[in-house]
């Protein structure tokens, strides 16, 4: 048995990132073990965890198992899990709750959990002891071990821990399971080095490392031949790229430059900090149109006071200047956002400024958060004055604040001609087609479904706060 601590996890050394291309091995005796059986996963969180999910998909595939939507009738369960906030961690442990009894009614069920949550001490803790019907838990750095961990644990029979605190190295050469045929993830760097105080990602991803660039172009290169239409580059501070590697001078931007001469028709990338936004990066956005103009830039606060205390190293007036200097550079780019709210103690002045900054910077979109607890961090230890309910409180009115915003952005779309790549059936309506616009704006088309995974020209009939309506223009008229 592995265990994380958070000793270990706080590390960053100078140590050599290493390149490995051969770690996914799958052993001798389990090659069909998921013959015939099938496997429900689960995932919470952000885009890299949907990335990670990818490859866990593909990794149980290769050992036989068929994929199944419902967790009833499925022969393993595993949960992908997300640690930045309680109410992920409520989730899964709400959801394991529903697998004890679940496995009490099929004794051969094999119950897996893995992702960030395992990646703290004091979950794994939890688990060994208030729930030993789980199987097998594995961390962020090595999903690439997973058939080795189910050959433990089948050989065991026992619950199998095996997650490690470490800076981190890269791993190539394993297998991906997309979900999609028409747009892909591309992870370019792991893990994080700026420490803010109320974040728990820099201890569950481990230290800052950038992939190879050939790897990446290669990668993305072959996506192009598989008719892929649209990637999105991740990292947990995406334009930091390059920046881990002493000596280096190949950064995002070059990076950019160098992925939007592949032939890939749509390029994005998430998520930004404004610390390492750069003219350069700026410039290469700017001059390549198959770098989508849709920006997610997190502020976080409006208050300087707070951005000091969450480690932000910016403040109000730099945020604000480099938004302008965006958009005048590029004045169709649509600017995304995260907020926190009620971050301890934030005074009524604090919340003010923020919304001040808001209303400023009018953001085409945002994902606002209640500040959320996470032990191991140093913002735990501030003893906070603010309440629950004044929380919720600011949290309604900065959402209605967004919403206007948001809404008001999206009208300025309608009447309007814009690219979209339709991906496919509207969830609510599956008489309508959906999409996104290279804004990164839902749209809800009707259109025949020949047209999935392809991109076209679209009207825009109506907005909503949340989406658009849209109808495609006829061939005939887009000639």
């Amino acid at each position: 048995m592995r265990k994380p601590n958070l000793r270990d996890a706080r590390k960053r050394t100078k140590e050599e990132v290493k390149i490995i291309s051969d770690a996914y091995i799958i052993p001798d005796g389990i090659e069909s073990m998921g013959k015939g059986k099938k496997y429900y996963l689960r995932t919470y969180g952000c885009q890299m965890n949907l990335r990670d999910s990818e490859t866990i998909r593909a990794i149980l595939e290769d050992l036989g198992y068929e994929k199944e939507e419902d967790y009833l009738k499925a022969d393993m369960v595993l949960l992908n899990t997300c640690a930045i906030r309680e109410n992920a961690h409520n989730k899964v442990f709400g959801m394991l709750g529903r697998f004890k009894n679940l496995k009490k009614q099929k004794p051969n069920l094999i119950i897996g959990l893995c992702g960030c949550m395992p990646q703290e001490e004091v979950v794994i803790d939890e688990i060994i002891n208030k729930y030993p019907w789980l199987d097998f838990v594995f961390g962020t750095h090595n999903i690439h071990a997973l058939p080795q961990i189910l050959l433990e644990y089948i050989t065991q029979k026992q619950l199998t821990i095996d997650v490690f605190s470490n800076e981190g190295n890269i791993y190539e050469n394993i297998p991906v399971k997309r979900d999609s045929k028409y747009k892909a993830w591309i992870n370019i760097m792991y893990g994080c080095d700026k420490f803010c105080t109320y974040c728990i990602v820099p201890y569950t991803r481990g230290k800052q490392r950038s992939r190879k660039k050939e790897d990446i172009i290669n990668e993305i290169k072959a996506l192009v031949k598989d008719n892929y239409q649209e990637v999105t580059l991740l990292g947990q501070n995406v334009n930091a790229y390059g920046k881990d590697k002493a000596g280096n001078n190949y950064y995002l931007e070059n990076l950019l430059q160098d992925i939007s001469q592949t032939g890939i028709n749509r390029v994005r990338f998430i998520t930004s900090h404004p610390w390492d936004f750069t003219d350069d990066l700026i410039r290469v956005i700017k001059e390549n149109k198959n770098i989508m103009p849709h920006l997610h830039f997190p502020v976080q606060s409006g208050s300087n006071k707070i951005l000091k205390l969450m480690g932000r190293r910016y403040t109000n007036e730099d945020y604000i200047n480099l938004y302008k200097k965006i958009k005048k550079e590029i004045p169709n780019m649509v600017i995304t956002t995260d907020i926190i709210v009620g971050f301890p103690n934030e005074t009524k002045e604090d919340f003010d400024k923020t919304i001040d900054l808001v209303n400023q910077c009018q953001f085409d979109g945002a994902f606002t958060f209640i500040y959320s607890k996470r032990e191991g961090t140093p913002a735990a230890k501030i003893k906070d004055t603010v309440t629950t309910e004044e929380k919720r409180n600011r949290l309604r009115e900065l959402n209605k604040l967004i919403n206007k915003y948001m809404l008001e952005s999206n009208k300025r779309l309608v009447f309007k001609t814009v690219e979209v790549l339709i991906e496919g059936f509207s969830e609510n309506n599956k008489e309508l087609l959906m999409g996104y616009t290279n804004t990164f704006k839902l749209v809800n088309i009707k259109g025949h479904k020949d047209n999935i995974g392809k991109i076209v020209l679209v009207k825009i009939t109506e907005a909503k706060t949340w989406s658009l309506n849209g109808e495609i223009i006829d061939e005939k008229e887009q000639d």
